[in-house]
């Protein structure tokens, strides 16, 4: 991997990462067009997926420092509350990243029918937004869990992280503006503890990904970032999530069809 290709990866990355659309899909496509091994590659994915961590935090860091002051004032206060509605968000995928972890790594291995068939699940997450709405409530605790299963069931790769939790706080019934705020926020733990747990493996620095590149893409894929979840905090808010459905399918056949060696 190149310079010029850290940098496109990283932009993927950073524009991707909070649409509907998968990241870590559009990542494996990009390493595909562009012949990059995937496997040799793989802790560049880790480390860009940091940098949109990062961006989240700068976005959303009024509403993280609310949670935090409202959390260590020990009540059961609202902020505390949702402090422990993200807690349990996140052991589904803590689960799934503990006992999955070496099959999730083997689907990033650039195999285009399988990433194609991840990108259908994705759609088919935001299509059946479309089939059920129920009446609107606020995030609950057992919804917290069921929304953290679909955030576990994106480590494959191109299912959207992003796609199958909104999509399924909305099945619920939780409202558009809190289901985004709330994906958003309850990634951050998981991300940036597999990060460290990477970091201190020795894994962080595999042939063929030097520093250099790692830091490029890094940097591309926060402001990328920043100004993506800035948009798509307002446009899950007004928007109907059937054209990034359109979308995913459209990628999806594209992807198998590079499978079959059609295109």
């Amino acid at each position: 991997m190149n310079w010029f290709e850290a940098m496109i990866l990283g932009l993927i990355q950073g524009f991707t990462e909070f649409l509907p659309v998968s990241s870590s899909g559009h990542l494996e496509l990009g390493k595909y067009l562009f012949g990059i091994n995937p496997e040799t590659n793989f802790y560049f994915s880790i480390a860009v997926h940091g940098a949109t961590v990062l961006s989240t935090i700068v976005v959303l860091w009024k509403e993280i420092l609310g949670l935090f002051k409202g959390f260590f004032k020990f009540s059961w206060n609202d902020e505390t509350q949702y402090v422990f509605k993200i807690i349990v968000s996140m052991i589904p995928v803590g689960i799934a990243g503990f006992y999955l972890k070496e099959i999730a790594e083997d689907f990033f291995t650039g195999n285009m029918i399988a990433l194609g068939i991840q990108f259908l699940i994705s759609a088919l997450f935001l299509f059946m937004t479309l089939l059920i709405k129920p009446k609107e409530r606020p995030i609950g605790f057992i919804d917290s869990f069921i929304i953290g299963l679909a955030q576990a069931f994106a480590i494959l790769p191109a299912v959207s992280r992003s796609g199958a939790t909104i999509a399924t706080g909305m099945m619920l019934g939780n409202k558009k503006s809190d289901i985004a705020k709330f994906s958003f926020l309850m990634v951050l733990v998981p991300i940036i503890g597999a990060n460290l747990v990477e970091m201190r493996s020795g894994g962080f620095s595999v042939e063929g990904t030097s520093f250099i590149i790692i830091l490029i893409g890094f940097i591309t894929a926060f402001i990328s970032g920043y100004f993506a979840c800035k948009w798509m905090i307002d446009l899950v808010k007004r928007g109907n999530l059937v054209w990034f459905a359109i979308y995913c399918v459209a990628i999806g056949l594209f992807s198998i069809l590079l499978g079959f060696h059609v295109i």
